[in-house]
């Protein structure tokens, strides 16, 4: 790690992280490796003005531990694989309680230890059943998980995007030393960092800071991350 000057720190700051790229999305905040937290799925839209009736999440791979909230939207229901495991989560709505038209916000949360695995995306896979006024139900899967380096569909894609975290690894507050064994092309990954640092490039999600490692001499702007790099980073 090179040396960093003390002007970066003086305007550093801590900014938090919220990704919301689908209209099923996970509002909750960074996700960290190895470690057992809550995770909350936002359904922000129904289909085509039908509210929305039952929704399934998918627990993906490595994902364990899952523990589901009953919510006000209905109980949460689980399914098992023949090994005890949980794949899924359904929360279905009383017929009674379905509204006329798309008009609410729901939120589904379930708590899960993610896998040991950090620099990497998780999907879960989402089935969102509606039902309309006379009883009609229509069906959404966001179940599609084709995405670049940046988290960016292919021009193209027509499949509904799954809703997905990235797994982080564990930090402490100050110095964290890692090495990324993942393509990492999207720095926001870090957005609640004070400043990542590898080798002589250095970035931050402080535009203030940002520019001052772009007028520091001999330091290059980090704008992504290879694997097998090292890397230093400031929380």
């Amino acid at each position: 790690m090179k040396a960093p000057s003390s002007t970066l720190f003086a305007v550093a700051t801590v900014l938090l992280c919220q990704t919301a790229q689908a209209h099923i999305s996970v509002s909750s905040g960074p996700a960290f490796a190895a470690k057992s937290q809550e995770l909350t799925f936002k359904v922000g839209h129904g289909c085509n003005g039908a509210d929305t009736y039952r929704v399934e999440i998918r627990i993906p791979d490595g994902v364990g531990g899952v523990r589901p909230l009953d919510s006000t939207f209905g109980k949460a229901v689980v399914s098992k694989d023949g090994t005890g495991k949980i794949t899924s989560v359904t929360w279905t709505k009383a017929a009674a309680d379905v509204l006329p038209s798309d008009t609410q916000l729901y939120k589904f949360t379930l708590n899960a230890a993610l896998p040991d695995t950090p620099f990497t995306t998780l999907f879960f896979p989402t089935i969102q059943t509606c039902r309309a006024a006379d009883g009609t139900e229509s069906t959404t899967e966001w179940v599609d998980t084709t995405t670049d380096h940046n988290h960016r569909r292919p021009e193209g894609t027509t499949a509904s995007p799954a809703p997905y975290v990235f797994v982080l690894p564990a930090r402490t507050p100050g110095w964290n030393k890692y090495t990324v064994e993942q393509h990492v092309h999207d720095l926001s990954v870090f957005a609640d960092a004070q400043i990542v640092w590898a080798g002589s490039a250095a970035y931050s999600p402080n535009p203030s800071t940002l520019q001052l490692i772009e007028k520091e001499p001999n330091t290059q702007v980090l704008s992504a991350i290879h694997p097998g790099t090292e890397i230093w980073v400031k929380y």
